[in-house]
């Protein structure tokens, strides 16, 4: 790790905790792996952003990995930025999924969708593209970033 990877996991985590807020505020966030590839599948041209989330008991779910290899292909074809995180519960907590019914639902992948063109420019997102794009450019192309506490 060099110096400065610290800050800008921290960084990106930081982001990532805005715009999961920010998104469900505007209620352009999509949770679930379903749910999710039927938005890429049906208007990829406004998602935006990709979080697709396992715990450590997930990688030996081959259903979810395949899933995840699909949905990570397609955000590539698509140039969509995406993400990986390890905390699956970190992720509950912030979106609130475990609100209603008691239940978490399906977090292991959550989309962000842009509503209308140039309405929504979050800077929460920009630094996010940005962390994106410079993973990219050390062939880091799903970087993990890990959540505040």
């Amino acid at each position: 790790m060099q110096m400065g990877s610290t800050a800008r996991m921290q960084g990106a985590g930081k982001a990532l905790h805005e715009l999961l807020l920010s998104a469900q505020r505007q209620g352009c966030l999509t949770a679930g792996v379903y749910e999710s590839a039927k938005v890429l599948n049906v208007d990829p041209d406004n998602v935006t952003f990709c979080v697709l989330a396992a715990d450590e008991e997930d990688e030996g779910d081959i259903a979810l990995q395949i899933h995840f290899t699909l949905i990570q292909a397609f955000c590539c074809e698509n140039a969509i930025d995406i993400v990986r995180v390890g905390d699956v519960q970190r992720l509950a907590a912030i979106v609130g999924a475990g609100e209603e019914a008691g239940a978490p639902g399906d977090l292991h992948c959550i989309l962000i969708s842009n509503p209308n063109e140039d309405a929504w420019k979050d800077p929460a997102l920009e630094k996010l593209s940005l962390f994106c794009e410079e993973s990219r450019s050390v062939n880091d192309w799903v970087p993990s970033i890990t959540l505040p506490e």
